[in-house]
């Protein structure tokens, strides 16, 4: 599927929105949460399939130097206009990537399997030119915002995927790699607010199959994953006796 410009206008339209708005934080925060553990600083991550730049954008603010590739024109023509000298972009197709293999600490890949030919191609030109890891973010199947979504055009046209379903595709191009996962919006679109009566029900990270959105990280070295600084900052120093 080739976007245009008249995609390009509907899809920006909407992250304009307030919906739309609270919809992007919350899946950067589950973005967040799901690669916490990854070393940043001078590490390459390659955002395929980035359409205007919102997550590359947020990728660069997180610390990691990007790159941005899609096979729209138009999509990628809208990511320098909003990242410029921040990131590079290449344009090409995602089931032939140009890349040598590891060529990147990292690969995204959001919401993007959605409306791929052969998802499993996809995932696998991901996982050969990835070193470190692999992020997929996709909509949920099994979510009461399936309902809604049936009348906007672009998502109609998707591959919704279940989290088992997207569970088996990560097993046949990576094998048993650990994998970090959650999600988040787990209410209707209507629900998608601050405030009375939700209470930011939106903004929980929570475990999977029940959020909207979900995420989840693949680790492809097999090691730890660092423990985020933030998970220090309750610590009590232990005692020496």
């Amino acid at each position: 599927m080739l976007w245009d410009r008249h995609d390009l206008e509907r899809y920006e339209r909407w992250l304009a929105s307030p919906r739309g708005a609270y919809a992007l934080a919350q899946e950067c925060r589950l973005l967040e949460w799901v690669t916490a553990g990854w070393p940043r600083r001078s590490r390459t991550l390659l955002e395929v399939g980035c359409g205007p730049g919102m997550f590359l954008d947020f990728f660069h603010r997180a610390g990691f130097d990007v790159t941005g590739f899609d096979k729209s024109p138009v999509m990628l023509e809208a990511a320098r206009e909003r990242l410029g000298h921040r990131a590079d972009f290449n344009l090409g197709d995602a089931a032939h990537l140009p890349y040598d293999t590891d060529s990147y600490d990292y690969v995204a890949i959001l919401t993007l399997l959605e409306f791929a030919q052969d998802p499993l191609r996809v995932l696998d030109e991901a996982v050969r030119v990835a070193r470190r890891g692999v992020i997929v973010g996709y909509v949920n199947r099994f979510s009461l915002y399936r309902f809604s979504a049936k009348r906007h055009k672009l998502l109609s046209q998707a591959r919704w995927f279940t989290p088992w379903a997207m569970r088996r595709l990560i097993r046949r191009a990576v094998g048993p790699a650990p994998v970090h996962e959650g999600c988040v919006l787990p209410g209707p679109a209507w629900t998608w607010r601050e405030g009375f009566p939700l209470w930011g029900l939106g903004r929980m990270v929570l475990p999977v199959p029940i959020g909207a959105y979900c995420a989840l990280s693949v680790d492809l070295t097999r090691e730890p994953p660092l423990t985020p600084l933030a998970a220090f900052a309750g610590a009590q120093p232990s005692k020496s006796f």
